[in-house]
């Protein structure tokens, strides 16, 4: 149980119906299309969408109380036994509530936020996490000013630690959520390219993902990226852990080797494990290690907690394709950053006469996108055999690589083209790494493999 509904009428004092019933809510609903027993209904408005329009629709799917923005007109056939709480704004409301919640739950509350890396650092901590506390974390995307909000109300009572994922696309909208979840811990991955179409350079990048220390708890601890140059400014402050391979970091990463199924390294004189492959999971790691190692779980317990971690899908997931092809399925999202750390990764994998890398458009990128695609050329040479690329941007990257001359090199317009020149690839011998912006779809020319 989340709330009652006269709970609630203690938080949203103008309403209408009988709280008196006290009835229990379960669930915080934001789509009327999920039918979900025993919930609150927040009817969300957006540029193009007014949830208000569907609260017959959430109400028929089972909720049985309602926020609703008070300038409205709220339908007169409404049920009587559905309370309708009347808020100013809807959104804020959500937000509202959240924060209250979050406030009165008080977990350990822990923010990642980067322009790459976030939700793999985001898995690995709830994995560590739950080696000794009842853990709740973002799900999916569910990292903006909806879904952390909603995150948060999904949470059991009982939850001790909660491991929240805070994206963004531009300014103020980190401090919002950072606001709203007040972290103990903040962990920043790393400062890439994304969303540099609205924030204008890496500088505006670095200061946005800095907003997360907007509402961090007093005495909250930070743990960075310590190889950035940007986030230079944060080392030597109380507080502040820094991690990465170059020697003047708190946690040094050492001795990094990876092979076809895990990556090994080792921290503070201790080797770990993970089942992911690159030098920059091996950061990622060493983040949700400082974390571990701040509550109290043991080493042996953190070593194991990396081996099991539930990691969300399409993040550079290695799978076996037809005719026994080897597929990194890394299609999820892109930067120019991550790119060029996947066909790193793909270099450093040994036992395949043929490394093909099929490379879709990174976006959100503005007037630096020419320069930035062009940037990932820089390290496609040996022992990668074949570029692939897809989209209006990425043609660039395979014209660049043409000039080098010894990579076979090709831009596709169209899927289908490209499906049928990869046909020559599918068997044991051939790595295939699949990478592009979630807008261009990838998972669709993976299918096809599988």
């Amino acid at each position: 149980m989340l709330f009652t509904t006269k709970s609630l009428s203690t938080f949203f004092k103008q309403y209408k119906g009988d709280i008196n019933r006290n009835t229990k809510i379960l669930e915080v609903n934001t789509d009327s299309r999920k039918g979900i027993k025993n919930s609150l209904f927040i009817p969300i408005v957006g540029d193009n969408f007014d949830g208000h329009q569907f609260v017959k629709q959430a109400i028929a799917g089972g909720a049985i109380a309602l926020l609703w923005d008070k300038t409205k007109e709220l339908p007169e056939d409404i049920e009587e036994d559905i309370v309708v709480y009347f808020v100013e704004d809807t959104t804020k409301a959500l937000q509202q509530l959240a924060s209250y919640y979050r406030d009165e739950i008080n977990p350990i509350v822990i923010g990642v936020t980067g322009s790459n890396g976030k939700t793999t650092t985001k898995d690995l901590v709830a994995s560590i996490t739950r080696a000794k506390y009842v853990t709740h974390s973002t799900k999916g995307n569910f990292n903006n000013q909806i879904g952390l909000p909603l995150t948060i109300l999904s949470m059991q009572r009982d939850t001790e630690v909660l491991v929240l994922e805070m994206g963004m696309s531009g300014f103020l909208e980190i401090d919002l959520l950072s606001k709203i979840a007040k972290p103990n811990y903040a962990i920043i991955t790393n400062i890439g390219e994304s969303h540099i179409e609205f924030l204008g350079s890496r500088e505006g990048i670095a200061k946005a993902k800095l907003e997360i220390l907007n509402g961090l708890k007093e005495n909250g601890t930070v743990i960075i990226d310590g190889d950035e140059a940007l986030l230079d400014s944060l080392h030597g402050e109380p507080n502040v852990i820094t991690c990465g391979f170059n020697r003047d970091n708190n946690q040094l990463i050492e001795k990094v080797n990876i092979d076809l199924t895990e990556t090994t390294f080792m921290l503070e004189d201790v080797n770990y494990r993970i089942p992911l492959l690159g030098k920059h999971h091996a950061k990622n790691a060493a983040y949700a290690i400082v974390i571990g190692e701040r509550l109290g779980i043991g080493v042996e317990e953190r070593k194991r907690a990396l081996l099991s971690a539930d990691l969300t899908a399409m993040r550079f997931e290695l799978i076996q394709g037809k005719k026994g092809v080897s597929i990194i399925n890394d299609a999820y999202n892109a930067s120019p950053t991550s790119m060029k750390a996947a066909i790193e990764v793909v270099k450093q994998m040994a036992g395949f006469k043929e490394k093909v890398l099929i490379l879709g458009d990174v976006l959100e990128l503005g007037t630096r996108a020419e320069e930035l695609h062009q940037s990932v050329a820089e390290v496609i040479e040996a022992p990668i055999t074949v570029l692939y690329t897809f989209g209006e941007h990425a043609k660039v990257i395979s014209e660049t690589v043409c000039t080098k001359g010894d990579i076979v090199s090709k831009h596709f317009h169209t899927k289908a083209a490209l499906l049928d020149a990869l046909d020559m690839y599918l068997n044991k011998d051939s790595l295939l790494l699949f990478k592009a912006s979630r807008g261009l779809k990838f998972e669709s020319l993976i299918n096809e493999f599988i």
